[in-house]
């Protein structure tokens, strides 16, 4: 097996962020679950509250011979809205901001770097807001969250808003799909 490097990240509902990076080559394992708050152990009704400080979070296992963390990166910032600060469509508060988690000093170089790269190309027309932030600890989403839009993809949400991130990302990265 590869030697396998972690990426830690919020770009909203982790339902739609797992959905996306299980398709992308090079990634070896996606989990759902939070990062970034203060409660131990938190459950997902208590960062839905929104009083734990976690965002829900996707962290991503792929190998750096197959895929860059800067490329990691770069569908990350393609696949949700960086400039809408703790809200992704009509998911609203703390736990659905934008984060990258950095495990390392050379992962926040990078962070540092394509941020940089993603707002001068002038993707967006508003600033990126996403926060580059030490990853301190992850705890995995209960179990019926994990691989939740391959599980239930008929389920209102899923079709309603994972669809289509997904869809989208299928199409711009077709050739960097794992099927």
């Amino acid at each position: 097996m590869a030697n396998l490097e972690t990426a830690t990240l919020g770009a909203g509902c982790f339902w739609c962020v797992e959905a996306v990076f299980d398709d992308l080559k090079g990634v070896e394992d996606v989990v759902s679950g939070y990062s970034g708050g203060h409660k131990e152990a938190p459950t997902y009704r208590e960062v839905c509250d929104g009083t734990t400080g976690h965002a829900e979070v996707a962290q991503i296992r792929f190998d750096p011979d197959a895929i860059s963390f800067a490329d990691v990166l770069r569908v990350f910032f393609s696949v949700h809205d960086p400039t809408t600060l703790n809200r992704q469509g009509n998911d609203i508060g703390t736990q659905y901001r934008s984060a990258i988690f950095y495990h390392d000093d050379e992962q926040k170089r990078v962070a540092e770097e394509v941020f940089r790269e993603v707002s001068e190309v002038g993707i967006y027309d508003d600033p990126l807001v996403t926060e580059i932030t030490p990853f301190e600890k992850f705890w995995p989403a209960e179990d019926y969250h994990q691989e939740y839009f391959l599980n239930n993809p008929g389920q209102p949400y899923c079709a309603a808003v994972v669809a289509p991130k997904v869809a989208k990302f299928r199409q711009k990265f077709a050739d960097r799909l794992k099927r």
